[in-house]
């Protein structure tokens, strides 16, 4: 599977290209700003970009989508229960961000959904907490955690849709069940390093420090 990382915005988003080798199609996660970087790696390494996945609808994660869909044509995928999110800015929010309104998702999907891109998938594991329809995305030795899980640090859960105890028990029960060398792949670059692993933040994230797992 190729995967490139890609630091956004002011926000320090992470957004990830990810394609398959074989047939040169594949997706971004998390737009999160100027998209031409993306675009142009795409092109150089012959990739088609044919889905955008949001891991959730706070804006500072969707406020590319608009201009990647224009030139992509792409379909915008989001969990369903975060889907009313993308028509939720006002336009001062997103003035303030520097965003354009997203477009309407094409397709919603659900916990254990898959998303094929040619020869590779993921799996939507939902994992509410910093929103309701929060999710992240798996397929084996990878996870792309959105703002449910960053390195040694969790998503915030003050706003509208977030839980504490939901955020906790997605990752001790959903995330942590996960084979201890997955890649962890978070929304933001909040971390001392880019990437973690499971087994790593079992140990070492003080947010979930002697929860049961």
């Amino acid at each position: 599977m190729y995967i490139r990382q890609y630091q956004m915005s002011n926000f320090v988003v992470f957004s990830y290209l990810v394609g398959c080798q074989k047939t040169k199609e594949a997706l971004v996660i998390d737009p999160a700003g100027d998209v031409e970087i993306i675009l142009q790696n795409a092109a150089k390494d012959n990739f088609r970009i044919t889905k955008i996945i949001n891991t959730h609808g706070h804006i500072d994660h969707i406020m590319g989508n608009a201009d990647l869909k224009k030139k992509t044509n792409a379909a915008i995928i989001i969990h369903e229960a975060d889907a009313h999110l993308m028509a939720a800015n006002s336009s001062y929010k997103l003035m303030m961000y520097d965003a354009q309104p997203s477009p309407s998702p094409d397709v919603l999907v659900k916990d254990g959904d898959t998303i094929s891109f040619g020869e590779e998938e993921l799996r939507v594991i939902h994992t509410p907490g910093h929103s309701q329809g929060s999710m992240c995305l798996y397929a084996e030795g990878y996870i792309f955690t959105g703002d449910t899980l960053f390195v040694e640090g969790v998503g915030r859960t003050d706003l509208p849709g977030g839980s504490w105890p939901k955020l906790l028990h997605s990752i001790t029960k959903k995330l942590f069940s996960l084979p201890d060398e997955t890649v962890v792949f978070p929304g933001h670059n909040y971390g001392y390093r880019p990437t973690s692993t499971i087994g790593d933040e079992k140990r070492n994230n003080p947010f979930v420090e002697g929860a049961d797992s």
